[in-house]
């Protein structure tokens, strides 16, 4: 008897530990928010959880109607609440995919210190940068309360400056806060300097992920543009998007990212820059790209299994290639790396060895829905590589679009 009671025990300590470790696991691999389309289900991709709403499970007669929001619990074998969650009813969104390269001209906010420097003086090396507590990664908003917007501005400043304290306004984690530097003579060139090498703009290739027809914006990267030294998020003041050619490809290799190689066909825009975010580049196109708007699949849509991406990687235009979507991340914290893609088409495999740069921001589509972008590729394996949701890049787009009309009226 007490060996059975014994057994029960164990059972029940291991079917507890079971249940917590399940509740856990649920919680913390699930958002705390949703979008649905209304008219349409909120089915979750783990089989154990089901969302119910004042008791009942959510019907599309309980979502029939955009613009709504409300609370609903996330039930574990629909008897253990595991969480409670927003939900979000929206119209179901419609974007135009693209699939095309287009080339990247961005201007910062400020200089981005990308290094600092010893500066030989009479008196021995000095690094005036090191001694005012600057970091690689901070931005110069000003010098002595006068904005800065490029390199060639802040060596003019420094030069002028007679040896005087200069007054730095600088941005650091968002942050701006205000620092005394002191330029010394630099005995190479007889000129004021004071160790810093800055960096005002970048220039690169990319491909459009989408473009919205009732607002003319688009977005792209999957990624936002990142200082090559710093790795930091560059942050905008102003950019172009260029038409690009494509003409050849550096073919990827375990250990080696291959890339597009491509030259921007004309200096004329042929859209504007208005954020560069984590999720990716946003703007405004100047006229539309071809192309029949499809719907927007929202993250719980997003499944394991066959998908495509749409590319461009020589001059016969964008064009589908077969993909498997493997893993998926449905946390809010992660904002770009929230599927692992794997290339499986022979065709692109043998073009370009897998995912290189320059396809980031390709469109990747499932069930005849736009459900993401390529972002990255494993370093190690050129046939894998990131994608992000495409209502992560969405969500962004509009409010960039919100901020914009605001700033307008």
């Amino acid at each position: 008897m007490k060996k059975f009671m014994k057994g029960i025990t164990a059972t029940a300590a291991i079917a507890a530990l079971y249940l917590i470790i399940s509740i856990s696991v649920a919680n913390y691999f699930t958002p705390d928010s949703f979008q649905v389309a209304a008219g349409q289900d909120l089915d979750w991709n783990m089989p154990s959880i089901t969302a119910v709403r004042d008791g009942n499970s959510i019907s599309k007669n309980s979502l029939a109607e955009a613009n709504q929001s409300y609370k609903a619990k996330l039930m574990l074998y629909n008897i253990v609440p595991v969480k409670t969650v927003d939900v979000n009813v929206v119209n179901e969104p419609m974007l135009i995919p693209c699939g095309t390269p287009f080339g990247i001209k961005l201007f910062t906010n400020g200089v981005v210190i990308v290094g600092v420097a010893d500066i030989q003086t009479s008196s021995g090396a000095v690094n005036p940068a090191s001694i005012s507590g600057i970091k690689v990664g901070d931005v110069i908003t000003s010098v002595n309360e006068k904005a800065i917007t490029t390199n060639s501005e802040i060596a003019a400043l420094m030069a002028a400056s007679e040896g005087k304290k200069m007054k730095l306004t600088i941005r650091r984690d968002n942050v701006s806060m205000n620092v005394d530097i002191q330029p010394v003579l630099s005995q190479v060139d007889n000129t004021y300097k004071a160790g810093l090498w800055v960096r005002d703009s970048t220039a690169g290739i990319g491909t459009l992920t989408f473009y919205n027809p009732a607002t003319k914006s688009f977005g792209g990267l999957g990624h936002g543009v990142c200082d090559t030294d710093t790795n930091e998020l560059m942050p905008l003041l102003n950019g172009d998007i260029l038409p690009v050619t494509i003409n050849g490809i550096s073919k990827g290799e375990r250990g080696a990212p291959g890339e597009l190689r491509g030259y921007f066909s004309t200096d004329d825009a042929i859209g504007s820059l208005q954020a560069n975010e984590p999720s990716g580049v946003f703007g405004v196109l100047y006229s539309a790209p071809k192309g029949k708007a499809m719907p927007v699949g929202l993250k719980q849509d997003v499944k394991p299994g066959a998908a495509k991406i749409l590319t461009t990687v020589d001059g016969k235009g964008p064009q589908y290639y077969d993909v498997q979507i493997e893993k998926i991340d449905y946390r809010d914290s992660i904002t770009s790396k929230n599927l692992v893609l794997h290339i499986t088409d022979q065709k692109l495999l043998n073009q370009t060895g897998g995912i290189i740069q320059g396809m980031s921001g390709s469109p990747i589509l499932q069930n005849g829905k736009l459900v993401g972008a390529v972002t990255h590729v494993f370093v190690n394996d050129p046939t894998r590589g990131y994608g992000v949701f495409a209502e992560n890049m969405l969500t962004v787009a509009q409010k960039v679009n919100s901020n914009t009309t605001k700033k307008a009226s």
